[in-house]
């Protein structure tokens, strides 16, 4: 029996969609997506296997369907350049703060996210459990590390920077290997390394800004 069943019995009232996208989060993120199966996935929800099976019909539809929400709630690296209430050049600055990546949409989460291990970008991740570039889950994962550098580069090219693209990439890589680096190394305050390199990039292509 799952050890966390228990403290998710309270959200019993919610969907039944909703509990499963929740404990996939809370599972994929502490054991990995490989690791964690579909029956484990409706234990600890709670919900019956019909149920799960009636949302997502396969395990890579709920890797998906999992995958999108962090999108769509925010709860990703990239979503800070977004942020319309932050100026550009800082929402550029913020991939490489402690707190923008986070891997899960639930507030039990955030929680953790202070005391418990560093994760990682969960794209990156989940390219890595699913490596063949044809599979549905790699496929997503590589279109939303895209869509990462087309945001960086609209940035870029509104600050007036003359090869935005170019320079988009750069900084998407300083950003994704210091996430990386962070949870490898479990130092939730590694990105200030990238931080300083991305600022130094960002001074040469935009002469004049501070």
């Amino acid at each position: 029996m799952s050890t966390t069943t228990a403290a998710a019995s309270p959200r019993r009232g919610r969907g039944g969609r909703e509990r499963v996208l929740a404990a996939a989060a809370r599972l994929f993120a502490t054991q990995g997506i490989n690791a964690t199966g579909m029956e484990q996935v409706a234990e600890e929800a709670p919900v019956s296997k019909r149920t799960l099976y009636a949302h997502f019909r396969t395990k890579n539809d709920l890797v998906i369907a999992h995958l999108q929400s962090l999108v769509t709630s925010g709860a990703t690296l990239e979503s800070v350049l977004t942020r319309e209430d932050i100026p550009p050049r800082e929402r550029i600055l913020k991939l490489f703060d402690p707190s923008s990546p986070s891997p899960s949409p639930t507030a039990d989460a955030d929680a953790e996210a202070d005391t418990g291990p560093v994760r990682g970008c969960p794209f990156i991740d989940a390219a890595v459990e699913f490596p063949d570039p044809d599979s549905a889950v790699h496929s997503y994962a590589r279109e939303q590390k895209l869509r990462m550098v087309e945001l960086i580069a609209a940035l870029l090219a509104e600050l007036g920077c003359r090869e935005p693209v170019a320079l988009a990439e750069q900084l998407a890589i300083l950003a994704d290997g210091a996430a990386s680096r962070a949870m490898v190394l479990c130092d939730a305050d590694y990105g200030r390394h990238a931080r300083a390199a991305a600022e130094v990039l960002l001074g040469q292509a935009l002469p004049g800004r501070d």
